[in-house]
């Protein structure tokens, strides 16, 4: 449960890396900045604070299916997601369609 944990969060640091350069260790600093210097030799430009307000509230909602026991199954069917998908996209709620 706990590596599940873990992989959630970072999938979130990861993606707020993706959105400006943070590299903060918490996730309730990244809120916080308005820009984060990656390298003193370049200057970061704005984050995107609503794109990681959003990624946040994902992992949120991911940790609180974890604690339930519903993070494996998809929130509108019930059918189970599989492990790629999870790999891939930890705070996925729902199974791609087909299509």
């Amino acid at each position: 449960m706990r590596t599940l944990r873990h992989r959630v969060v970072n999938a979130a640091l990861h993606t707020a890396e993706q959105n400006g350069g943070a590299t903060c260790s918490t996730l309730g600093n990244l809120a916080a900045m308005d820009t984060v210097p990656t390298d003193p030799t370049v200057t970061a430009g704005p984050l995107d604070l609503d794109g990681i307000e959003r990624d946040l509230a994902d992992v949120e909602v991911a940790l609180t299916r974890l604690d339930a026991g519903t993070y494996w199954a998809d929130e509108v069917t019930g059918e189970e997601l599989s492990a790629e998908l999870l790999a891939e996209h930890p705070t996925a709620r729902r199974a791609p369609t087909q299509g």
